[in-house]
């Protein structure tokens, strides 16, 4: 059926030449930076693209199969790299906006698009021609005379392959494909649904129901309101404030709403999103997802999942894994048991007839906070608007490795939300494009990410990327900038970490630039950054009243410090519970399927995890594992936060958080080399020594 589309749409493309002329992804860019033309792009073109596409590549592969030639890195390896351009062209701008700006279209084209091109993919890695030939270079590697990047990208090639089912024959052949097929559909679903849950649920407030919530909330609430009302005409919206489980609408309501019975109901709309029994419910796929994954590792002789994810990273085993969870989790505890006796004290103190639950926890820590340490987060806000912290990020990069960036106006983007730099290197030379889309909307997915519109390589003449970072910060209001909190404020400073590894990569070969390295040391890049946000000497920099300009001042830099490690027993026991989840599901040792409510209630029981913290991600709505790529890989944030931490610890060791001999070696065996070499011997290579756990414990007060 697949082929008779592609041929359909071939036939079509071939006798409507004005159509071709028409579709810009036909045809390299005509635009500076060769940016996507995106006011030239519209829905009717991806799906010709992609199928046309589909058949370039697949002409490109059957030439390098019928070379008769002896296989050479050339003709072979090269000839890889350079194929499937039209197919990564259009996917590079159809999934980056899936993910940002999606509509029905999309998500069809999504829907329609995703087994096919997983057929396609693994119609190539399971060619056993194709196969043959990488194995022949492989097995006399020693003999080409290539350089230490060549080197790699071929053992790359040939890993990928066998980690693909390149040694599968027959019905197993078969049964994989159909296997990576129908993941693909099931994750489209996952995330589609997702996306509809955390759309469809609202609570609707009257002035009554708003004690307690800062001015700049209630003014939010009420334009998503009126924005409601004006697209609908729906009466119920007239007049009142819309919450969301967005986390940008979410979490200042639940850290200051007065009125406890909507704190619990806006915070169970958030965690039980696909796990509702309808239309939009996600248990029966997340299930079927974790046994289908249990069925291909064992086609390719692995006992688990996390086995097969694993094998490619740092951490090389599910043991591996566990030991490092299980060396965090009883501090963790511990110190979280003690901050909700501290939580329960107050509620007392001020005569409350309960005990705290989940949807407490940020109300009553915030008051804890500010009568501790005398520090709120609404004060710290004013002197984190987005402008001021995109700024701070910029200062960072500057300092550290003498990039600039100038934002342009002149070239068009995807949506009227989105930013974009040029971001130039400390010799004035062109480096990257930089793209900012930060404003939470109805069409973009949770979360906050980095991607890329095209991808950084030198072996065919010097492509440099273009970068993007998408996150859901609140949108300015009315008379209010977009102001951040911390929360915020690291997150933007973690996604630009990615951009930085994305935007400074200098490889020959993109399959190896920028974020392309093992799971557990792509987080590094972006964690360590985060150290930079809050220290005082870049605070001063960035950190400016919206009102007035003042620099933030000395006592409330002394009360962020003071109050660094509070609350860390929550953050770190609700991300560990959900890597201890993640780790769990994909351990199965047996493709039944599972019951994903017991399953997961099973899960945290066994680790103990207290009724007053919730995972941070349920099962139902575990994006990173069910529809990204980090299934068997959540634990990476706080592996590569062993990094991190380490890293930081030596620039604060030599007195200057700018040293530029740091700075430098930093830049280049971290950010530059991407994917080339081993990332533990890349990290000694930078700091000398390997990482101790120290840092990191006392980072987080987990001494």
């Amino acid at each position: 059926m697949k082929k008779l589309i592609i041929f359909f749409y071939i036939i079509v493309i071939s006798f409507s030449n004005i159509w071709a002329m028409d579709n810009p992804f036909l045809n390299k860019y005509d635009t500076e930076f060769e940016i996507p033309p995106f006011s030239k792009i519209n829905n009717n073109h991806f799906m010709p693209a992609f199928l046309m596409g589909i058949d370039e590549h697949n002409k490109e592969i059957a030439s390098i199969i019928n070379n008769l030639d002896k296989p050479s890195f050339e003709n072979v390896i090269i000839a890889l790299e350079k194929s499937g351009t039209l197919l990564d062209r259009t996917g590079a701008v159809f999934f980056n906006l899936s993910g940002s700006t999606s509509d029905e279209e999309i998500q069809n084209i999504e829907k329609e698009i995703s087994p096919i091109l997983s057929e396609h993919y693994d119609s190539i890695s399971l060619n056993p021609e194709i196969f043959q030939k990488i194995k022949y270079l492989w097995d006399n590697a020693d003999d080409l005379s290539l350089s230490s990047e060549e080197r790699k990208i071929l053992e790359e090639k040939y890993k990928n392959f066998i980690r693909n089912g390149a040694l599968l024959e027959g019905p197993e052949k078969e049964r994989y494909s159909s296997i990576n097929q129908e993941i693909s559909k099931l994750s489209v679903k996952f995330s589609q649904n997702l996306l509809a849950e955390t759309n469809n649920f609202e609570i609707i407030l009257t002035k009554d129901d708003l004690d307690g919530l800062p001015d700049d909330i209630v003014i939010l609430a009420k334009e998503e309101a009126d924005k409601k009302y004006k697209e609908t005409k729906d009466k119920d919206y007239k007049n009142k404030y819309i919450f969301t489980p967005h986390r940008s609408s979410m979490y200042p309501f639940l850290t200051y709403s007065k009125r406890r019975d909507l704190r619990e109901k806006l915070y169970k709309g958030y965690i039980n999103r696909g796990d509702n029994n309808n239309e939009f419910d996600n248990k029966e796929i997340t299930a079927k997802i974790s046994s289908l994954r249990v069925e291909r590792a064992n086609l390719l002789n692995f006992e688990t999942h996390a086995h097969y994810v694993l094998d490619n990273t740092m951490a090389k085993t599910p043991e591996a894994v566990y030991e490092l969870l299980d060396q965090l989790w009883q501090p963790a505890l511990l110190r979280a048991n003690k901050e909700l006796e501290d939580l329960q004290s107050l509620v007392n103190k001020e005569g409350g007839n309960f005990k705290i639950a989940s949807w407490d926890w940020w109300y009553y820590s915030e008051k804890l906070r500010e009568e501790k340490y005398d520090l709120n987060d609404e004060e710290l806000k004013e002197f984190f608007t987005l402008n001021n912290t995109i700024d701070g990020i910029f200062k960072t990069a500057n300092k550290l490795f003498g990039l600039s960036f100038e934002e342009r106006f002149d070239i068009e983007l995807y949506h009227e939300d989105a930013r974009v730099w040029e971001v130039k290197d400390r010799d004035g030379s062109h480096l990257g494009i930089y793209i900012g889309d930060y404003y939470t909307r109805a069409s973009k997915r949770g979360g906050a990410w980095m991607s890329s519109f095209k991808d950084q390589s030198n072996f065919d003449g010097r492509e440099r990327p273009i970068v993007v970072n998408v996150c859901n910060f609140p949108p300015p209001s009315n008379d209010k900038p977009s102001l951040l909190n911390l929360e915020h404020v690291t997150t933007l400073f973690h996604e630009f970490g990615h951009a930085l590894h994305g935007l400074v990569t200098n490889t020959e070969y993109s399959s190896l630039s920028g974020t392309s390295v093992s799971r557990d040391f792509v987080e590094f890049p972006s964690q360590v950054l985060e150290h930079w946000a809050v220290e005082p000497e870049l605070l001063k920099l960035y950190a400016k009243h919206y009102k007035t300009g003042e620099p933030i001042g000395d006592e409330l830099i002394f009360k962020m410090q003071n109050a660094s490690k509070f609350n860390q027993g929550f953050a770190n026991v609700e991300y560990l519970a959900a890597s201890y989840l993640d780790m769990d599901w994909h351990s199965l040792r047996t493709n039944e399927i599972q019951n994903t409510v017991e399953f997961e209630n099973n899960s945290l029981k066994k680790i103990g995890l207290i009724d007053e913290i919730v995972s941070r991600y349920r099962t139902t709505y575990f994006q990173h594992i069910y529809s990204s790529s980090y299934s068997a890989g959540y634990y990476s944030y706080i592996w590569a936060a062993v990094l991190d931490s380490d890293a930081f610890a030596r620039f604060k060791n030599t007195g200057e958080i700018f040293n530029k001999d740091l700075a430098d070696k930093y830049r280049k065996f971290i950010l530059e080399k991407g994917g080339t070499e081993d990332p533990m011997e890349l990290y000694r290579s930078f700091a000398g020594s390997n990482p101790e756990i120290s840092a990191l414990l006392s980072d987080r007060g987990l001494e």
